[in-house]
């Protein structure tokens, strides 16, 4: 089965990843559309210059060839667009957050149980970063014992000149944990085995942008489950000194060792990315992670063939979303701040 697919905004340099990966395991990107000139827009057209414009996103969700539709539009337009494509028959890919409330959320699950069609949010920092999948590999040899805890860390550079608007907007971007914890979260729930789990804690912040009030700049969250707890924290606060856009890094704590990852840099000095550090009973040992393969496009072709759900499955991606828009309404402002003693909106 050959692939077709379109691209539906490319207003966040995600979509550079997510078209690459899609054609390095074999689908064709046929067109694509988005509103006005986005930044990310003269990038998109270096990596892809013999890829059309269309004038109007129907030629995309109306073409029969297209089966798989990606979409980077900013967050606030990503449910609306998703449930479009899906209503003509398209599978999506959407770049984090798939949405921004809960409203949003429990339509794109109506809609996904009326299609049939797969919704899969492209959780870039496990799917896209090879030293996820040799610590998933290790993780299941059970080479640290049982997942008790996940810390994960998400800091990144602001590049305050060249965001737009929506950027600085939680209406639009959904809010920091929303936007960026999601990622670690996903995490949480992938490591430990689990479905579940309850935000305990969450925090947003703005300590470095009074002329931006309500932008968010900080976040935390705590996690609580059967048999695990997670930590997560995420800023906009990498140094412009520093090499990379932020030092990801993920502690996967065991019962009988532990995993470090630096995802992105190590700051000791070697260099490239996807580091992995592990310690167990008979081993301390260090592995570049460099030639670790990145399942998630193969899979996700696979599941477009044979309707399957082995790249992620539909209920996981739906509780990653929803925990991540729960911490959000939680989430008060301030260092140390507890959650407010109002009830969640259920999600």
């Amino acid at each position: 089965m050959s692939v077709e697919f379109g691209i539906i905004g490319v207003d966040h340099r995600h979509i550079l990843g997510m078209a690459q990966g899609m054609l390095e395991v074999g689908a064709r990107l046929r067109s694509y559309w988005t509103a006005g000139t986005p930044q990310p827009l003269a990038g998109f057209i270096r990596q892809f210059p013999d890829t059309p414009r269309v004038d109007d996103r129907r030629a995309i969700l109306e073409d029969p060839r297209i089966s798989l539709v990606l979409i980077a539009s900013p967050p606030d337009q990503r449910a609306a667009l998703s449930i479009e494509a899906m209503q003509h028959g398209k599978d999506v890919m959407v770049d984090k957050p798939g949405c921004i409330s809960g409203h949003e959320l429990a339509q794109l699950r109506e809609v996904q149980a009326e299609t049939a069609r797969i919704w899969s949010v492209n959780f870039s920092e496990r799917f896209e970063v090879r030293s996820v999948t040799r610590a998933t590999e290790l993780v299941r040899q059970g080479r640290i014992g049982r997942v008790v805890q996940t810390l994960g860390i998400g800091p990144h550079r602001l590049n305050a000149a060249t965001r737009p608007d929506w950027f600085f907007q939680p209406a639009r971007y959904g809010g920091i944990l929303n936007d960026i914890a999601v990622h670690q979260i996903d995490q949480f729930l992938h490591f430990t085995g689990l479905r579940d789990a309850a935000i305990t804690h969450a925090v947003v912040g703005n300590f470095g942008n009074p002329d931006r009030p309500d932008f968010q700049d900080f976040g935390e969250i705590v996690l609580a489950a059967q048999g695990a707890h997670g930590y997560i924290r995420v800023d906009w606060f990498t140094p412009d000194a520093q090499t990379n856009w932020g030092d990801g890094r993920l502690f996967v704590l065991g019962t009988e060792g532990t995993i470090e990852l630096r995802k992105y840099l190590d700051l000791s000095g070697r260099p490239g990315q996807d580091h992995l550090f592990l310690v167990n009973g008979t081993e301390n040992i260090y592995l570049d992670c460099s030639d670790a393969p990145l399942p998630y496009f193969g899979n996700l072709l696979a599941d477009l063939r044979d309707r399957t759900e082995t790249t992620c499955p539909q209920a996981h991606t739906f509780k990653v979303c929803a925990l991540a828009l729960e911490a959000q309404e939680l989430a008060t402002r301030g260092v140390g701040a507890t959650m407010p003693a109002r009830a969640a909106q259920a999600f």
